[in-house]
């Protein structure tokens, strides 16, 4: 009942002063709402990346020239570039060397390109690929639409290519595009699948490519740009052991000498989850560092404003001193108008964080999320601040003399 009271009586207070209430909740609401929008934001990100990188797989991971993020500056890229290209010579001996890879994908691929077809051509920056037959095992690429390459079709390097969806609604809206022949440069392929629509990440399209037989591509362009071999090891349990054969044997193809460091980079969807995390970590931290200024000036307000709320209610506290109003009661009931005040600026805080949060992540293309645990975390905040901001005025109420706070005018 005196927690009810007390509430009743702190929304009293509150709508008594109504443009003083106002500026106290916007300084809490600015807290609040700086790490919400952040927090959901990444969170949003986070999910959408992780779901794109976690479609390599468990049993899978890559080799590549480069690392799959640079924070090493200028200096360390330029000994990754000077590293030897991994070359399709060099995975098709890999893939002889070695057993225990359930299959070793190889990819090539050139971005920038012009796809036409008729009058209609899309622009400059479709992703033009060479893959070989296992490229399609270990891969999340699924034939949604004609087929996939055979045996023969990488043998013979032929003239046929697997096009995203991207591709599909530019050039053939109103055309069943299987069978039809396209142009990439001087190259004409003709249409024998469609790959299933994969969406965008963070605004990139993953449906922008043509896909071609490998042996086309080197045909095309020569075998001396680098590529990477995506390995699927045949359980969870065995990709370490295959990781290792792996290592070994292509040390031995590219000559690397016995105590020196591999010259190519081993990459899993867990690495790359850390590495995106551990930059998210930096805007996280950002974020935090504001909100807590932020909520230290709110709580500051919220001191200012219970002070001001003690000063005008002198007489009214001593009045229910001097009936028997213990001082327990009114310190309760200030301590609870101060986490009143901070939770309602914490709610709308909350609310348009997670809303601005959200509607970056739609602008990014990626899934919404309710950060319920960012949320809870909000609303122990916002209660802490009212408590430790609104403890000092409420001491202050309890401890008045009833006789001088009748006198208060």
């Amino acid at each position: 009942m005196q927690i009810k009271e007390s509430v009743v009586m702190a929304f009293d207070s509150l709508t008594n002063n109504k443009l003083r209430t106002v500026l106290t909740l916007l300084g809490i609401s600015i807290g609040l709402f700086s790490i919400i929008i952040v927090m959901t934001a990444i969170g949003a990100i986070q999910k959408s990346v992780e779901d794109t990188f976690n479609s390599i797989g468990t049993n899978n991971f890559i080799i590549q020239k480069y690392p799959a993020i640079n924070v090493g500056g200028h200096g360390s890229w330029r000994k990754y570039r000077n590293r030897k290209d991994l070359t399709v010579e060099m995975g098709e001996r890999l893939i002889d060397m070695t057993s225990l890879p359930q299959a070793i994908g190889l990819q090539l691929d050139r971005g920038g390109r012009v796809v036409k077809y008729g009058n209609e051509s899309t622009n400059p920056d479709v992703e033009l690929i060479g893959v070989n037959l296992d490229e399609f095992i270990v891969s999340d690429r699924v034939i949604g639409e004609g087929r996939g390459f055979t045996k023969q079709d990488i043998e013979y390097s032929r003239n046929i290519c697997i096009l995203g969806t991207d591709i599909v609604d530019k050039l053939f809206p109103s055309i069943y595009p299987i069978g039809e022949e396209i142009r990439v440069g001087n190259l004409s392929l003709e249409v024998v699948g469609i790959l299933e629509k994969k969406g965008s990440v963070l605004g990139a399209s993953q449906d922008n490519f043509v896909i071609i037989p490998i042996t086309l591509f080197t045909k095309t362009y020569g075998d001396s740009r680098s590529g990477n071999y995506t390995i699927m090891a045949p359980s969870a349990e065995l990709t370490q052991a295959t990781m290792d054969e792996v290592i070994g044997a292509l040390r031995v193809i590219r000559k690397v000498k016995p105590g020196e460091e591999n010259d190519f980079e081993i990459i899993t969807n867990d690495q790359l989850i850390d590495q995106f995390n551990d930059i998210t970590q930096y805007f996280k931290l950002g974020a935090a560092v504001i909100a807590f200024i932020a909520l230290v000036a709110a709580g500051i307000g919220i001191m200012n404003i219970m002070l001001v709320s003690v000063s005008e209610r002198t007489k009214e506290i001593g009045i229910r001193k001097a009936i028997g109003a213990k001082r327990s009661y009114i310190r309760s009931q200030f301590v609870i108008e101060a986490i009143v005040l901070s939770q309602i600026g914490g709610l709308i805080g909350i609310i348009l964080g997670v809303l601005g949060g959200n509607l970056v992540a739609v602008t990014l293309g990626v899934s919404v999320i309710l950060p319920v645990e960012w949320i809870l975390l909000g609303l122990t905040i916002t209660t802490l601040v009212g408590v430790t901001f609104g403890a000092y005025p409420a001491f202050k109420a309890s401890n008045l003399d009833p006789i001088e706070a009748l006198r208060y005018e």
